[in-house]
């Protein structure tokens, strides 16, 4: 639309020009590097790690891996026998919000969860 935009409204007309618009200059080398660069390292990562306590059972653990991440129960198992064994598991890594989100999901369940930055 390159002539003038009539507006109308309470019984007056305005005209406005519409000016055209330049596209964003991109330096050769900036294309390429943007391009290149995963998401994973334009944002930093967090960590969601849940960590072993006395309190929950084995199979309510795996329950709630299952539950809130949405993983199959041979993956819930090898997290929640890593929390057991070695006293805790990074289970996702993530965008500070979505680990957040996480973490919170996890502490509804009672679990010990806590929010690392990579």
């Amino acid at each position: 639309m390159n002539g003038p935009v009539i507006l109308r409204g309470l019984g007056e007309a305005a005209s406005f020009a519409m000016s055209e618009v330049e596209a964003p200059q991109v330096l050769p080398g900036e294309a390429q590097d943007l391009a290149s660069q995963s998401k994973d390292t334009l944002e930093p990562g967090y960590l969601v790690v849940c960590w072993n306590d006395p309190v929950n059972l084995m199979v309510y653990v795996t329950h709630v891996f299952q539950r809130v991440f949405g993983w199959s129960r041979e993956k819930a198992e090898r997290h929640m026998l890593q929390v057991h064994r070695e006293g805790k598991s990074v289970l996702v890594r993530e965008s500070l919000e979505k680990a957040e989100h996480y973490v919170h999901r996890l502490q509804q369940y009672r679990l010990h969860a806590t929010l690392e930055r990579e």
